[in-house]
């Protein structure tokens, strides 16, 4: 009779069983169809709606808004986790209550609050808008929304291993005479790098799968704001299915080998620390 390892923990297949129905249902099946959905149409009109000029920009648009805010947010968000970890001050745990707010607040009040508040006429438009600037329905709105979304993501990935980090090593770099950047660079930013890049990875896929909020920030103007999310329900309200299909095949594509890049970087971060 054969016996399980003892470090095989009781319930193994049973377990299991569960959670790859529950990966089956909720991540594969919906994969799944929306690929036999791109697949029923013709290589040559797939190819043609996937690399339409339109869905072309719609790409550019969101790999270049979500990057930005995301690589805003890893210098931000750990600058805040620094904060929150090194110092204690008045407020703080209210200000650490509030870094968790974009989790529970629906992308479209913020995306609401933001174009309210940036509007030509709105309580910070209208003192900006008289020197030129005009915010409202502009790519920088859209990143400004996707900082607010994606925030929490780098904050909460780095603030625990800053909190786990031995200061000891921090000590014994100060006594051999290195500056408080070189500590930092060589000391704090090894152990932390893996978090930051987890991080900014999470921001990054945040804000490339935005639609709630942008929605209301940006003018949605094909070629010039609309984003890939927009573009694919743009097109399901015009009953292109295939369209929006082919769309969102790519966007899946360009995501999951951006994800895959991010995740090798990370790996050899880990290696080299």
């Amino acid at each position: 009779m054969n016996r399980l390892p003892p470090r095989m923990l009781p319930g193994f297949g049973l377990t299991l069983g569960f959670t790859l129905t529950y990966l089956g249902l909720v991540v594969v099946f919906p994969l799944g169809a929306l690929i036999l959905q791109a697949l029923t149409s013709s290589p040559s009109d797939f190819f043609l709606s996937a690399f339409h000029p339109r869905a072309l920009s719609a790409y550019w648009i969101s790999f270049i808004t979500a990057g930005t805010a995301a690589i805003l947010n890893t210098f931000v968000g750990l600058l805040f986790a620094w904060v929150l970890v090194r110092y204690t001050f008045p407020g703080r745990r209210l200000m650490d209550a509030l870094i968790d707010l974009p989790f529970a607040l629906p992308t479209s009040v913020a995306g609401l609050i933001y174009s309210t508040l940036y509007s030509e006429k709105g309580w910070m438009g209208e003192f900006i808008a008289p020197s030129g600037i005009h915010l409202s329905y502009s790519w920088w709105l859209t990143v400004m929304v996707l900082l607010f979304t994606g925030f929490p993501f780098v904050v909460r990935t780095v603030q625990p291993v800053l909190e786990e980090l031995d200061g000891d090593l921090e000590e014994a770099a100060a006594i051999l005479g290195a500056s408080g950047f070189q500590t930092f660079y060589k000391v704090i930013l090894p152990s932390i790098l893996p978090a930051l890049i987890t991080g900014f990875s999470l921001a990054f896929a945040r804000g490339l799968g935005e639609y709630g909020s942008i929605v209301f920030v940006s003018s949605n103007l094909p070629y010039q704001t609309e984003t890939g999310p927009v573009l694919i329900v743009s097109r399901l309200e015009e009953n292109a299915i295939s369209d929006a299909s082919a769309t969102a095949i790519m966007m899946l594509i360009a995501s999951f080998g951006m994800l895959l890049l991010i995740n090798a970087l990370q790996k050899r971060g880990q290696t080299n620390a």
